[in-house]
């Protein structure tokens, strides 16, 4: 086993800290982070879905990336690239987003659900873990996106160029942007503290490499578990934050913005496990990328943004479990079509893994499966 990294650990701390204190601030319960619900609030926002709950500029998302490109210009770790299968990434992006809204929540959400009490979340990460354990075998036999190549400055920092307009916007002209007056959308944390807590955590999150999906696959794949002790991290903060401050709550029912049916819990994760792994990259460890310079992961965040709008234009998104008027609980869920977007997911994910195989490897598998 190698060492310890402890600026995995200190990023991870931080990280879970930051998530506490925004939820403190104002952000929805188990939610100081979330990138696929932020990405989501500010897609509403700027009018591409029409679900009036979910609608605000998420200051977080414009911290992360603008964090992750001051920290690698800094240390001179900023490379512009691009050209790695971009419409490819575009599609995988999308579905990442539709299984993370079907379960109400990426990785990093996942965890802090956990901290929280939420044993939805521990079946989220079983898919979670499932969904890179079929990655991980594509992966050991040739799967590959190919390479990136080096493109001029201005391509590798479209998406900080486009977070720094669209912070300008916010700021300068908030009328031509929608803002929730209910529910998730409407609950934030004030502007200006939360986007200076993320441009921390995006610099931190760009010196320590923090990525779920890296954790778990580099633990598969190497026995390398230097990347998981940063979630270990911010699970742990985040745990002692809701113990200390009383919002730890044990359970599957009622949990804050989260549903308990299980298996839709399950293969929502699976499908962002699975995807994440073809992509490189969980979708926190995407913003990054794309701030220090990745082209192809800027192209990834707007496949995550497309389907955002798709999981709200078209019902595909979950809805959380809610008490009614006589004091049931009704479990919430997707709907038929989120179902089905789901199983369209797993499938693309499979032919997407077999096309971008060695023909050999490709080969070997078919005569194995007669």
């Amino acid at each position: 086993m190698k060492k310890v990294s402890w600026i995995v650990v200190i990023a991870g701390a931080v990280v879970g800290l930051a998530a506490v204190v925004l939820t403190h601030l104002g952000n929805p319960a188990n939610m100081g982070f979330c990138i696929a619900c932020f990405l989501r609030d500010i897609t509403g926002a700027v009018g591409m879905h029409s679900a009036a709950k979910v609608q605000y500029v998420r200051p977080e998302i414009i911290g992360l990336v603008l964090g992750a490109f001051i920290m690698s210009v800094a240390t001179k770790e900023f490379r512009a690239k691009a050209g790695s299968s971009p419409a490819t990434r575009f599609v995988l992006g999308a579905f990442v987003m539709i299984g993370a809204l079907a379960f109400l929540g990426c990785p990093l959400r996942m965890v802090l659900r956990m901290g929280g009490g939420d044993l939805n979340a521990v079946v989220g990460l079983a898919g979670f873990t499932l969904g890179i354990l079929i990655g991980v075998q594509f992966l050991k036999n040739g799967f590959s996106l190919k390479r990136a190549y080096p493109v001029g400055n201005g391509e590798g920092g479209v998406l900080p160029i486009v977070m720094t307009g669209l912070l300008i916007l916010v700021v300068a002209v908030p009328s031509l942007f929608k803002f929730s007056q209910e529910g998730p959308g409407s609950k934030h944390a004030p502007m200006l503290a939360a986007l200076l807590i993320a441009i921390v955590v995006g610099a931190l999150a760009q010196r320590a490499r923090l990525c779920m999906v890296g954790g778990i696959r580099d633990a598969m794949l190497f026995k390398d578990f230097k990347l998981l002790y940063g979630f270990v991290a911010i699970f742990l903060v985040v745990l002692a934050g809701n113990l200390i401050n009383g919002s730890f709550k044990l359970g599957f029912t009622l949990q804050p913005i989260a549903h308990s049916s299980q298996l839709w819990n399950l293969l929502g994760m699976v499908l962002v496990g699975w995807g994440s792994v073809l992509l490189g990259g969980c979708p926190l460890r995407q913003l990054i990328l794309a701030g220090e310079g990745n082209g192809d992961s800027a192209i990834t965040v707007f496949g995550m943004i497309a389907g955002a709008a798709f999981a709200h234009n078209f019902g595909l998104a979950g809805n959380a479990d809610a008490m009614n008027e006589a004091k049931e609980i009704v479990v919430g869920g997707i709907s038929t079509n989120g179902k089905i977007a789901v199983c369209l997911g797993i499938l693309i994910m499979l032919g997407v893994s077999l096309w971008n195989m060695p023909k050999k490897a490709v080969n070997v598998s078919v005569e194995a499966a007669k």
